[in-house]
């Protein structure tokens, strides 16, 4: 089989040609770390994989992310290298890319978001590149599909010739060390000509996996001339020859044409959204819109429809059916008031999830989500970390799981430890059916509103705890950031329906599974007890668990037991609290169970427990991943005691300072209400 590996620079647009290109679809987003782990498929109708490698910037990693691409090319022998460019950032883009043309297998250059390029007024003579490059060179525009036909039919005319290596005319000192060492290399470890030569230029780089290679492998020529290379600096010299070059082949290769107009109305956009002090307002603008049509104007009425579809017609036909089937009554119950009225209960929120979802998508595919990181990142910087650390924070809005592993991209260890253990904190979708359910019942005139202050409430927790960490680690070093500013396009819907699909299957996925298995346990809880299957809820196993912790919740304004016994499947996954509390309040549908609620909470207490949800445990798959990313155990554990203990003590300030200012302004009136 044909093996052909993709990579090139962050944001070039790679992951979407390889969505375009194969069978399988990969995440799509305009930030750095999407990738984070190589993703491999099968071009359309044939025989070629296809192997898609994080976005990187050289093969000299300072991250996970990039270590991945060297040790792939160290332990790998692809047929053929797809280097993905963005036409319009040739001049680094080409840094990369002339270490791959170092490596000796067959390249082909992808010049992609070629019509960026033509907006600059700007665009090159490929023949000329090519010639210069030793390699192929292809314009596509993968977004609409353009030069994707021919690029596939040059990657399936295999089998391809053996490529020569490009060689640079280096320094003579470094030419004469590459020489020496080269040859050794071949002589006595019977390396091929041109993998001794690209080592040994990567070695001389101080490029951090091949040094660890070469010391596991006893490359003794190159390891013993390590302090030499170094003191010579000649890594400094090697990127000043590699700049020069370029700089060289592209004055060679360019043309002019004329238009700058999409260029000039990108720079004007930007004057506004990444303005120092309209930055951040623009931000909080843009997610407020996000909330108002996920919970105001388009997902909720989607919701109502589809929560009497679910508690009406369904409930009520399947009910007749069983009874019709002579099915027992704990039968009818399980199904009718367990599974219909949870798993049901939690899939009435999709459209409202899906919205959000879609709004997402349009953000990263219109470039703004890159923006965001780059406003963000001055706010970053006063808790001492970047925008870097911001990026997993924002991925954090659909799933922690992904948030958290999104933070391989941070170099500084410390830097890296912080933003995975205030990653929770953000508030991510599996809560978006509990804020519905919440803000429904209390607060109807506000919806977007209440929510985006617990979004923005997250954000400001997880803000303090970084700083609250950056003093307790004490982080002097702080990551380069590094964040491309794509020019704004309009949202393909092919992409938004991509992208929304991508986030929300997971949420339809849980409802069959997690939701699932949680609605039957919370079912088994209310239903039985110490004597056996129970009539009253009372007297059930999940009712003595929730009496038993009444007392210490009740300073959070907390006087159901139902509410504490669904915390407790909440750790399953955020989402079995919305069908927890179906099943144990018996309603039918939202409707019922928000005029149930209405009896035990009050627009107070109501925002307190939003706010305890927010922040306490992280589910099993997070604390999973925090182990995993850490390799400890002590700070998963750690992780899930200190969300605890914020989230309690946040949601009893807010409750108990809430009712000091209600009693009084009730007090002024000679009211208590």
């Amino acid at each position: 089989m044909t093996t052909v590996a993709l990579l090139g620079n962050p944001n070039t647009g790679k992951t979407t040609l390889f969505n375009e290109l194969t069978d399988k679809y990969a995440y799509v987003g305009n930030w750095t770390g999407v990738t984070v782990e190589k993703k491999m498929g099968r071009i359309r109708h044939s025989e070629v994989e296809m192997v898609d490698l994080p976005g990187v910037y050289s093969l000299n990693p300072i991250t996970k992310d990039e270590a991945v691409v060297t040790n792939y090319l160290l332990h790998n022998h692809p047929d053929l290298i797809l280097n993905v460019t963005n036409a319009s950032q040739l001049k680094r883009n080409l840094l990369l890319s002339i270490e791959v043309l170092e490596f000796g297998a067959p390249v082909i250059i992808a010049l992609n978001m070629i019509d960026d390029l033509k907006r600059t007024g700007h665009y090159y003579d490929f023949d000329t590149l090519a010639e210069q490059l030793g390699c192929q060179i292809k314009a596509t525009n993968a977004r609409n599909k353009e030069g994707l036909h021919q690029l596939r039919e040059d990657l399936l005319a295999g089998p391809h010739p053996a490529a020569t290596p490009l060689k640079l005319n280096y320094p003579f000192m470094i030419e004469q060390a590459i020489r020496q060492a080269s040859q050794q290399l071949i002589k006595k470890f019977d390396l091929t000509a041109n993998f001794a030569r690209w080592l040994t230029i990567q070695f001389i780089n101080q490029n951090k996996p091949i040094r660890a290679y070469a010391k596991h492998m006893g490359l003794t020529p190159l390891t013993s001339q390590a302090a030499y290379y170094d003191a010579q600096k000649f890594d400094e010299q090697i990127f000043q020859t590699r700049l020069d070059f370029i700089e060289q082949t592209l004055a060679s290769a360019s043309q002019n044409l004329a238009s700058t107009s999409h260029v000039e109305m990108t720079a004007k956009i930007d004057k506004w959204v990444t303005n120092p002090f309209l930055g951040l307002p623009v931000f909080v603008g843009i997610f407020y819109l996000m909330f108002k049509l996920s919970f105001d104007w388009v997902g909720t009425p989607l919701s109502d429809l589809l929560d009497s579809f679910v508690s009406g017609p369904l409930s009520t036909t399947v009910s007749h059916w069983l009874t019709m089937a002579g099915a027992i009554p704990v039968l009818r119950s399980l199904i009718v008031n367990g599974l219909i009225a949870g798993v049901g209960g939690v899939l009435v929120f999709i459209p409202q999830i899906f919205v959000l979802f879609a709004c997402i998508s349009i953000l990263e595919d219109s470039g703004y989500m890159a923006r965001a990181a780059l406003v963000t990142d001055r706010l970053m910087q006063m808790i001492g970390l970047n925008g870097k650390a911001f990026i997993p924070l924002i991925i954090g809005f659909g799933c922690n799981v992904t948030g958290i592993m999104a933070a391989r991209t941070i170099e500084q260890p410390k830097e890296r430890l912080i933003t995975t253990l205030i990653s929770p904190f953000m508030s991510c979708s599996a809560r978006l059916p509990i804020y519905s359910l919440f803000v429904a019942a209390f607060f109807p005139k506000n919806q977007a509103l209440i929510v985006l202050s617990i979004y923005f409430l997250g954000i400001a927790v997880a803000l303090g705890m970084a700083k609250f960490y950056q003093l307790i680690f004490n982080v002097d070093d702080s990551s380069v950031f590094i964040v491309e500013l794509p020019q704004y396009h309009i949202p393909r819907a092919d992409i938004i329906w991509r992208g929304t699909w991508d986030k929300g299957k997971g949420f339809i996925k849980k409802a069959g599974t997690i939701i699932f298995a949680g609605t039957v346990l919370i079912w088994l809880l209310s239903s039985f007890g110490t004597s056996g299957l129970v009539s009253d809820i009372d007297n059930s196993f999940a009712a003595t668990l929730g009496k038993t912790l009444l007392p210490l919740f009740a300073p959070l304004g907390v006087t159901a037991w139902q509410v504490i016994s669904a915390l407790f499947t909440g750790i399953l996954a955020k989402e079995v609290i919305s069908s927890s509390m179906m099943v144990m309040f018996h309603s039918a549908n939202q409707a019922g169970l928000i005029a149930m609620m209405g009896r035990f909470f009050t627009p107070l207490s109501a925002y307190a427990m939003l706010v305890f949800i927010l922040l306490y445990v992280p589910c099993f798959a997070t604390i999973g991943t925090i182990k995993s990313e850490t390799g400890s155990t002590k700070w998963a554990v750690y992780a899930v005691c200190s969300s605890l203990v914020i989230a309690y003590t946040l949601a009893f300030v807010i409750y108990q300072v809430g009712q000091l200012f209600i009693w009084k302004e009730f007090d002024s009136h000679g009211i208590i209400r």
